[in-house]
């Protein structure tokens, strides 16, 4: 039987984010246009995961939702790129390997602009139906793969949403500092795993954009509205408690031209806010370490 999680206890007071900020924020851009499941690929289906829900489960191409996937990669990055460099944000990328491969000019785009890669597997695939070996050469081959393209290696981790009993022990075996997969909390905690120790920076699926493509009637108005709700609430309440903030988009997804606006409305919104402190994950993660040490 499993034992019962182990709940963090809510702080009780705000955390010392660097100069005193009220609150973290971190813009999270998933890439993984071209790491997609795809008969082309050896896969037995292709990617069920399409704007206009079309799910086909035998071994055809869907050449239009592949056409899809390329505009990511072709026109969205670019636009996403351009308005955070306009904006002066850093983001963290989570990037499927085989993306980076297979777009070496947005890898080095993505690391010249001074974002920070962050592992999202090998390829953008289901890894909680591998056992433990399989898992542990997914993880090593995904840090061989973007350590290649990038020049570095990956300090955190993001899984296709699944993960294992011994996914975040894999991750803190091979030298990873951060893992992505929980939404249990406003705020990073410590998680420890056999003899090695994870810091958990929560992710937030309800301010995704993956929404815009899931839910045919949400607007990007909805979207905006929704993330400025958040962001008042966890804004409030970090004068008092440590709180951190996820946005997550995708370059297929807000990288259209009657999306990209309501990131850029947003981000508008957050600046007029002094005391937000937007940064990497891999810096949140960092300052939290200085803050609580290696430990949970």
């Amino acid at each position: 039987m499993n034992p019962l999680p182990q709940y963090n206890e809510p702080s009780s007071a705000p955390t010392n984010w660097p100069d005193r900020k009220r609150l973290a924020l971190s813009i999270v851009v998933n890439v993984e246009e071209g790491a997609e499941q795809s008969v082309q690929d050896g896969d037995p289906r292709p990617e069920p995961v399409d704007e206009l829900g079309v799910v086909l489960r035998k071994p055809q191409r869907n050449l239009a939702n592949e056409s899809n996937y390329r505009y990511g990669i072709q026109a969205g990055a670019p636009r996403i790129l351009a308005l955070l460099a306009e904006k002066n944000v850093v983001a963290t990328f989570t990037c499927a390997a085989l993306s980076l491969e297979r777009a070496p000019d947005l890898a080095k785009q993505i690391v010249a602009s001074g974002h920070e890669i962050c592992a999202h597997g090998l390829r953008w695939t289901h890894q909680h139906r591998m056992n433990e070996s399989e898992e542990r050469a997914f993880i090593k081959a995904t840090i061989e793969s973007i350590t290649t393209r990038c020049g570095s290696r990956p300090l955190g981790w993001l899984s296709r949403y699944l993960i294992t009993e011994n996914t975040r022990r894999l991750l803190a075996e091979s030298g990873f500092i951060y893992h992505m997969d929980d939404y249990s909390d406003d705020q990073p905690f410590w998680d420890t795993q056999g003899d090695h120790s994870i810091l958990v920076l929560p992710y937030a699926l309800d301010t995704n954009d993956m929404k815009l493509w899931a839910s045919p009637s949400y607007m990007p108005a909805d979207w905006l509205q929704y993330a400025k709700d958040t962001f008042d609430c966890l804004y409030a309440e970090g004068a008092e408690h440590t709180r951190m903030m996820s946005i997550g988009v995708h370059l297929r997804i807000m990288g259209r031209p009657g999306r990209i606006h309501a990131l850029e409305k947003f981000l508008n919104y957050v600046a007029q806010h002094d005391d937000v402190w937007i940064a990497r994950r891999i810096d949140i993660a960092r300052h939290w370490i200085g803050t609580t040490g290696n430990h949970r």
